[in-house]
C-alpha cells in the first residue's frame, strides 16, 4: 500500500443496514470529506471533531437513501447529505450521471452540488482522491481511489458486488466495471466497501481476485447466464 503521512482515513460503521461511512482528508490541512453520510450525521461530525478535523464536503458513491439519506420507493433514511450541508459549509461531490437522482431522493439543490466526470480528482493538502465512474448498480455510481485505498460504495463488496436488479441498474455495465475499471487496479489496493456484508471489513484486490466470483467472469455471455439472461 502507498504510504502517505498526510492521509487521514477512517472507516465508520453506522445504521441498521451495516453501512460504512468514511472520513477522508489531510492531517496537515485538518480537513476531510465524508463519504456517504447517511443515518447519523451528528456521529460523523463528532468523530471528525474528536480527531480535530473539519468536514469540508461530502462524497457520494450513489444516490440510494441508505448512503445519502432521503426517501425512495417508500424507504426513508435519516441523516444524509441534506442534513450535513445544513450543519456545515460543504458541497456535495457527485457523478454527473447521478446528480438528478440525488436531488430527487434528498431534496438538495443544484447549487449544493459539484457534478463530476469519471477521472476527476479532488485534492486536500497532499491527499489526492481519484473519482472512478463505475456504473452498474446505478448509472452514476463512483468509487474513490485514495492512495491505494478503494472506497467502493455498492459497486464492490468483500466477496460480492452490488445489486443490478433495481431501477437504474445495468447488469452489462456492472460487468464492464468489474472486469474493466476495477480489474486494472493493483493487487495491493485495499477494498473498503459500502456495507459490512463479507467475511472481513476490508480486503486486498489480490485476495478479491482469488475469492470474489464476480471478478472472475471471462466473458459477458458467462455473466449474463449468471443473471438469467
Amino acid at each position: 500500500m502507498t504510504v502517505n503521512d498526510d492521509l487521514y482515513f477512517r472507516q465508520i460503521p453506522l445504521g441498521p443496514m451495516q453501512n460504512f461511512a468514511y472520513l477522508v482528508g489531510s492531517r496537515r490541512a485538518r480537513q476531510c470529506l465524508v463519504v456517504d453520510p447517511a443515518w447519523d450525521t451528528d456521529s460523523l461530525l463528532e468523530a471528525a471533531r474528536l480527531d480535530d478535523m473539519t468536514i469540508a464536503g461530502a462524497l457520494v458513491t450513489h444516490y440510494h437513501p441508505d448512503h445519502v439519506g432521503g426517501a425512495m420507493m417508500g424507504f426513508q433514511v435519516p441523516g444524509g447529505v441534506a442534513e450535513l450541508i445544513g450543519k456545515v459549509d460543504a458541497k456535495i461531490h457527485v457523478n454527473k450521471h447521478e446528480a438528478d437522482g440525488l436531488i430527487k431522493v434528498t431534496g438538495v439543490s443544484e447549487n449544493d452540488l459539484v457534478r463530476h466526470d469519471g477521472g476527476d480528482a479532488i485534492e486536500i493538502g497532499d491527499v489526492k482522491i481519484e473519482l472512478l465512474h463505475t456504473p452498474g448498480h446505478t448509472p452514476g455510481s463512483q468509487c474513490f481511489l485514495v492512495h491505494s485505498r478503494l472506497v467502493a460504495g455498492d459497486t464492490l463488496f468483500v466477496n460480492g458486488c452490488g445489486r443490478v436488479d433495481l431501477p437504474g441498474s445495468d447488469p452489462d455495465a456492472m460487468y464492464r466495471t468489474l472486469t474493466g475499471t476495477l480489474s486494472n487496479l493493483d493487487d495491493d489496493v485495499v477494498l473498503y466497501p459500502g456495507h459490512d456484508y463479507g467475511p472481513t471489513q476490508i480486503s486486498t484486490m489480490a485476495e478479491q481476485r482469488r475469492s470474489n466470483v464476480y471478478l472472475r467472469f471471462r466473458t459477458l455471455e458467462d455473466w449474463q447466464r449468471l443473471r438469467g439472461r
